[in-house]
């Protein structure tokens, strides 16, 4: 299994020590710097600043937005990254939800698995440097009965396969990732619960090495996840107190059971109810539309945040990265919690140091 680090991009007012984080996780040997991308800021262009700080470890967008770009654009800026960090980028996509698709890009939600499938199309065509011509039920290019002209990738790229994940939740969703993609991009992941969800993955990568075209740029897929990356965002809190560490990460729990999402459609509601915290989800949410986010956050159940995160003494999360590791995970990627900098980049060298004793690096 191989250490990651997954940076924050909601506090625009200490970029400064986000940064800083990326470059002390390369010198503690962490392997690769994930950067999501919400309705704060923006993946590519923190992604940059982290590529041209850093040597070694690798980059990764964890994700940028489907619905945000048109395909051609996301592969430009792959091929741009990739270029920028030396072959060190890795592209993670992701479909997002109704809320932030329509009522922030006004972008249609409807059909996300067709469109995810001739985006990722898209994306290789392009890396690849072949015209770009497509004809979908989601995407036509060139648009018909107008000048647009079928054209080619200007630059070239370091690599036209450069590795592409997909962020998914719902069953579906992981079933077309292990189908089309290289690696899964997981949330909330438990590893009492990992086995369910590598099913699905297996599923898709069954149906890909049956259909003879699959992740890697089309290679045929390995149904049983080799050479698949199976990547667990996890938040990480330092202490004594398990359930005092548990309080840090609640609202951001919250956030997601309650608010990424209307009431019909929140997939990251959908799978707690999966993972066995129906009721508890449902006040969560409740409470969290109310806008009474405190309550909502003192709702979350402590063993739902102890099971997807790691929380209290370094020997403790040490147990938890080894049934991580025996679960399947082939990338833990740690964000961790703090009030200062200074509190993050200690969590930082606790980790390493937790995986270290867990013996469970390549």
């Amino acid at each position: 299994m191989r250490l990651g680090l997954t940076l924050s991009a909601w506090d625009a007012g200490d970029l400064a020590g986000t940064i800083a984080l990326a470059e002390e996780a390369e010198r503690l040997g962490y392997s690769v710097c994930w950067v999501p991308e919400a309705y704060g800021l923006d993946a590519p262009t923190l992604l940059a600043t982290v590529a041209a700080r850093t040597s070694r470890m690798d980059v990764g967008s964890a994700i940028m937005q489907i619905p945000a770009r048109a395909p051609a654009m996301t592969a430009m800026t792959a091929a741009s990254l990739d270029a920028l960090s030396g072959g060190r980028f890795r592209l993670g996509l992701g479909v997002s939800g109704p809320q932030v698709s329509e009522g922030w890009y006004g972008a249609p939600f409807d059909h996300p698995l067709g469109r995810t499938r001739e985006y990722v199309q898209i994306v290789r065509t392009v890396l690849r440097r072949e015209r770009l011509e497509f004809a979908g039920e989601h995407y036509t290019l060139p648009l018909p009965d107008g000048p647009g002209k079928a054209l080619r990738l200007a630059a070239r790229p370091p690599r036209a396969d450069l590795p592409v994940y997909l962020a998914a939740v719902g069953p579906r969703n992981l079933e077309l990732t292990g189908e089309i993609a290289d690696g899964w991009l997981g949330v909330f992941v438990a590893p009492e619960f990992l086995p369910d969800t590598l099913a699905h993955l297996r599923k898709g990568r069954e149906r890909a090495r049956a259909g003879g075209a699959g992740g890697a740029g089309g290679a045929a897929g390995s149904a049983d996840l080799t050479g698949f990356d199976v990547v667990a965002s996890a938040p990480v809190v330092v202490g004594p107190d398990v359930e005092a560490c548990a309080d840090q990460v609640r609202g951001f729990a919250a956030l997601y059971l309650g608010g990424m999402g209307s009431r019909r459609m929140n997939f990251y509601n959908a799978l707690a109810v999966r993972m066995g915290y129906a009721e508890e989800a449902a006040r969560v949410q409740d409470l969290y539309l109310a806008r009474q986010h405190r309550d909502a956050a003192a709702a979350v159940p402590l063993d739902f945040v102890d099971t997807t995160s790691l929380l209290g003494p370094a020997d403790r999360i040490a147990e938890r990265i080894r049934a991580y590791a025996d679960a399947g995970v082939t990338t833990l990627a740690v964000l961790p919690f703090g009030t200062t900098t200074d509190d993050r980049i200690a969590t930082l060298q606790t980790m390493a140091d937790a995986f270290a004793a867990s013996g469970t690096g390549e």
